[in-house]
């Protein structure tokens, strides 16, 4: 069984970790051929375990080739030579060591600049029946006041979150969606809770709180918020459909703040729609502009009460290959606009709208999108479910196969030039899931009919006997490659939800609720069962979030604990051999970060393939 130990603390602050300096990245306005990126630090993190410590740190994509790295404890240099990996076990080292860790570039040390120093208080605990000592990190949390709506009263959950250098401080901070308990499908009538939004710091500062207003529906397709640097600046906005009643973090209130459009089924069919961009750094209104499209005539969308006029999907993606804009869109049952926004000078402005009428992408959204440049030309294409569109707002291409609940885009045939595209399906008639080339729409795989919704479906190299990507489907037998569809093994995983880089190979694990387990053909090995925190979204049994937020190019997990009074951090203290850049520098992986959060959450994939 692989050894992982949970960290409690996880970042670099006053006592425990002394940070090198900010890494020297394309400058924030980068012209054409230099797309814009975030200025992050090195994320050094410090974990006192059993044996000393153990340490992890990032490398960046703006390193030199063959950068190597010092590490200093309490300002004495404890490797004897440069070390090539981003972790380090300090063996004996006391918990009250401080770090700074220095890339060494042709065998010269390079100078520290702007040397920071965190610290995050830490806390050893043991997984029940795993033999793991466990350290994690919470973030303390302000839960929000319940209330009352014609309907009954309610309380609040932690939901989704994201992440964002929202003050320019190269660390991320945490942007979290308060649902009500009270929250509805868009199928369900009844009333809801305002939908909330914090944002905090890792120590459990709270920057600011939005709250959505009652014309703003609570539910997993009502508000699919976007955390990032649109405009530039070095910190990041908070982008998110608005309503008359919109209270930002600095008390403005967008429209009437008295309007009340909810009617007596609870639904909000009526009264203005708005895109809203906020300050990251104290959730200010910088700019409000109306919600392309607007809803018009409900029945337009597939029915008449408004379960589908209000399915909505959001995403960041850079369409012009240099600088973000921002994805919002509405319907997929039918009716499918996607429009693309950027945000600069202070000003939102509408690049493009994709409006399919009745043919193109018409029926073949899926309650999820990913991002990707799937024609290698630099910009960024909306994988929308069963079609694509182009950088330019274009229909690329539709399968025609339809609506699904899961979606995964990435190099998974390695064999073949280019990315690939693995969706399950919902409608009866078609294939049970597929695989088909994300250029074109050429079907690599199609899995004959179940004549059932096949719900649930993952597309990730989770075991190295086979080369690429495995498939597999809640409707499917077998792991399948990726390539072809062909069986590789009899056994599917027992998950078919999230999967993450956790341990120190080059396969991901599987991530499940509040558990994180290795494929095995005659069996998963659990490596991780959380302690005290619980997952989100019913049945899909999500995190808040999973991203690779700190250390090493593994990935953290975050959950809620059960009193929902914090988020609890979890990584790994696996060492590993391999070295790779920050996940988060690696551009289609940094913005499936951005999307996850939007209604059937789905894991972030890189642009690379894996053996």
């Amino acid at each position: 069984m692989h050894r992982s130990t949970l960290i409690r603390a996880l970042l670099v602050t006053t006592s425990s970790v002394l940070v090198a300096g900010a890494v020297a990245y394309p400058s924030a306005g980068a012209a054409p051929g230099a797309p814009q990126v975030e200025r992050l630090d090195r994320g050094l993190i410090s974990v006192h375990t059993g044996t000393g410590n153990f340490l992890s740190w990032r490398l960046s994509v703006g390193d030199a080739p063959g950068t190597a790295f010092n590490v200093y404890r309490d300002g004495t240099k404890v490797t004897s030579s440069p070390i090539t990996r981003t972790n380090f076990q300090d063996r004996g080292a006391s918990a009250t060591s401080t770090y700074a860790i220095r890339p060494v570039v042709n065998g010269v040390e390079q100078p520290g600049t702007a040397s920071a120093e965190r610290s995050l208080g830490m806390s050893a605990r043991s997984e029940a029946g795993l033999g793991v000592t466990a350290a994690t990190r919470d973030v303390p949390l302000q839960v929000p006041a319940g209330g009352s709506t014609p309907s009954g009263s309610f309380t609040y959950e932690a939901n989704d979150g994201s992440v964002g250098d929202l003050d320019g401080d190269g660390q991320y901070e945490i942007v979290l969606k308060w649902q009500p308990t009270n929250a509805k499908d868009n199928s369900q009538s009844g009333y809801t809770g305002n939908t909330i939004l914090d944002a905090y710091e890792l120590d459990g500062t709270r920057l600011w709180r939005i709250d959505l207003g009652r014309n703003i529906r609570s539910g997993a397709h009502y508000t699919q918020f976007q955390v990032f640097d649109y405009d530039g600046d070095g910190r990041a906005e908070v982008a998110v459909k608005t309503a008359d009643g919109t209270r930002s973090g600095t008390g403005q209130v967008i429209g009437n703040a008295s309007a009340d459009y909810r009617n007596s089924s609870g639904y909000v069919l009526s009264g203005p729609e708005f895109l809203t961009v906020f300050r990251g750094s104290d959730g200010a209104i910088l700019d409000t502009e109306n919600y392309v499209p607007a809803r018009g005539n409900v029945s337009d969308w597939g029915d008449n009460y408004g379960n589908r006029a209000d399915r909505f999907l959001a995403a960041t993606a850079y369409v012009d290959g240099s600088r973000p804009s921002i994805i919002m869109a509405r319907g997929y049952y039918t009716r499918a606009v996607v429009v693309a926004w950027d945000f600069r000078n202070g000003q939102l402005t509408r690049r493009w709208t994709y409006d399919s009428g009745g043919g193109g992408a018409y029926g073949q959204g899926n309650h999820n999108l990913s991002v990707a440049d799937v024609d290698a030309d630099g910009r960024d294409e909306i994988v929308y479910g069963s079609a694509t569109i182009d950088d330019n707002g274009a229909l690329m291409y539709s399968t025609g196969l339809g609506h699904g609940d899961a979606l995964h885009v990435g190099d998974l045939a390695p064999s073949r030039p280019g990315l690939e595209v693995f969706t399950v399906h919902e409608w009866t008639s078609s294939p049970a899931m597929d695989v088909h080339d994300a250029r074109t729409g050429q079907f690599l795989y199609r899995a004959p009919s179940c004549g059932c919704d096949t719900g649930r479906g993952v597309a990730a190299d989770v075991w190295a006997g086979s080369p690429g990507a495995e498939i597999w489907s809640s409707s499917v037998a077998g792991l399948r490659s990726a390539a072809n569809g062909n069986q590789v093994a009899s056994r599917k995983p027992g998950s078919q939800n999230f999967v993450i880089w956790w341990d120190g190979d080059a396969q991901r694990e599987l991530l499940d609720g509040t558990q994180i387990s290795k494929y095995g053909t005659g069996g998963d090995t659990v490596l991780l069962t959380g302690s005290g925190v619980v997952s989100n979204n019913g049945t899909k049994s999500t995190p808040v979030l999973q991203a690779d937020i700190l250390g090493d190019w593994r990935e953290e997990v975050i959950w809620r604990t059960g009193d929902n009074r914090a988020l609890r951090i979890y990584s790994t203290t696996d060492p590993t051999s391999i070295s790779r850049p920050s996940l988060m520098q690696d551009r289609q992986y940094r913005l499936a970060v951005a999307w996850q959060n939007t209604a059937y959450n789905q894991p972030p994939h890189a642009s690379f393939a894996t053996p």
